[in-house]
Parts: structure tokens; sequence; C-alpha cells
């Protein structure tokens, strides 16, 4: 399995300390359909390329930003890109997708791309969440792999969970919390932590002003977990988010295990 860093420019020299394969967080989409480019250091080389979505124009011209991604990918010699989209899918966006899933593949380079966007680009590999918070996180993953007819054709998108629910959660919805409210809420509480089998996370409740309170995390142990699970069913790649485990890299990426990357 290949395992990405999701790193920007200022992250690049830290992160690539623990993992030499980078997916590059600097790029966005301009007016006039444009690819948008913070200062990437001259001597990064190879990884992928990342675009945003976030608050990002129309895209009236997909063809003129697949042909500026494809430029960009040659220059600084990118394997592929990834669209870190998180808004609503739009017809523009899903129609960007779907050309530059071919157009990546015809350099022999490869494109991934969020589950809600698999079948506007079929050529594209798939990222799957890992942060589960109900039913089975294994389940989870086989039902994509049955989904797309072969795990290799899948990445995992490792998210740190870490979420607070007030009980009873009939919605299903928990607060973020940040590491240092986590922090404090482990050194005030000092509970016993659990591992749920099912979720492949840690977790622990606790009660406060009269109401009970269940909070599901992830640990460098949990996501190394899902990442053996991934492996096994034979995901082609996985992505983390260098500002959600920094504080944890030296574990994820230990001597021990070899330089990931």
């Amino acid at each position: 399995m290949q395992i990405y860093l999701a790193a920007s420019p200022e992250e690049t020299r830290e992160a690539a300390q623990y993992c030499r394969t980078l997916a590059h967080v600097a790029y966005r989409i301009g007016p006039d359909s444009t690819l948008l480019r913070q200062s990437v250091l001259l001597q990064s080389r190879g990884g992928l390329l990342s675009v945003s979505d976030w608050e990002a124009p129309v895209i009236e011209d997909p063809e003129a930003l697949c042909a500026a991604v494809l430029r960009e990918c040659g220059r600084r010699g990118y394997s592929g890109a990834v669209l870190d989209f998180e808004e609503t899918p739009r017809p523009d966006r899903l129609a960007f997708a779907g050309r530059l899933g071919p157009a990546l593949a015809g350099t022999r380079r490869t494109l991934y791309v969020p589950e809600r966007y698999a079948a506007a680009a079929p050529e594209a590999v798939t990222l799957i969440c890992t942060a589960v918070s109900g039913g089975s996180f294994s389940q989870r993953l086989q039902e994509a792999v049955s989904r797309a007819g072969s795990a290799s054709r899948l990445a995992l998108d490792v998210q740190r969970l870490c979420m607070d629910f007030r009980l009873p959660a009939r919605s299903g919805e928990g607060e973020p919390l940040n590491t240092e409210t986590f922090r404090r809420l482990m050194e005030r509480e000092n509970p016993p932590v659990f591992f749920s089998q099912d979720l492949c996370a840690r977790y622990f409740t606790y009660t406060q002003e009269g109401e009970a309170h269940f909070v599901l995390f992830d640990d460098a142990g949990t996501l190394g977990q899902k990442l053996r699970l991934g492996t096994g069913m034979g995901f082609s790649a996985a992505f983390f988010m260098w500002p959600e485990i920094k504080d944890m890299a030296g574990k994820l990426f230990s001597s021990s295990s070899g330089r990931r990357g």
C-alpha cells in the first residue's frame, strides 16, 4: 500500500521527515478555470497534486483546467492528483472529475477522488473515509470493495476521529473535539478507555451536569489497525492529513516499521 501525507508548502519539510510521498496541498481552482498555486518548494518533486474546491468559482472550461493540472504534474513530476473536494458535488465539478480521470490515465498518472465522485470518474481511485462512528468499520470496507469490484480501485482517506456524543445520540452526530480540548477532557476525567472492535476506535464515557457523554477517538494504535485492515484487503493507497497526525507521527511512521512511502 502506498502511503501519502497531505501537507501544505510550509509543512513539507517537517512532513517529509516521516514520509517521502506527499500530496501537496498547494492548489485551488481560480477564475476562468485556472489552477492557482501556492509557493511550492523548488526541490519538491514527485508525490501528488492536491487541488481544493474551497470557495471555488464555477469551472466553465473543464478541459482548460485539466490541461493546467497535466502541465503542473509534468513540471513537478507528480504521479497524479487528488481532488480535495469538500463541497456538495455540482455539475461543473463532476464534469471536471470525469475528464481529468482519463486525461491523467493517458499519461500513466492516477486520479484520487472522494466517494461522492466515484460514479463521475470511473477511471479514478475512490477515497474511503475511515472515520466511522456506527456499524462496522470492516464491513464498511468490504461493502466498498464489493461496489468497486476491486480493492485496488480504492484508497483509505484516514481521518482522525475524535467526537463527543451526548447520549442518547439519536441523530448519530457528535461534537468534534480538537487536540487541545480532548487533552483537557482526558486530564479532567481520567476515564477508563476501551476499544471497540466493530468501530476500530477507542472510547470512554463520562457525565457532566447530569448528562451522559460518549467519546469516540482514534490514536496511533487504532489508525495503524485501520491501515492494516485496508492493506489486508488490497487497498492501493492511504492518505493522512499532516496537521491531524503530526503529534503521533513518530508512532505511526516509526523507524521499527521502516520509513513509509
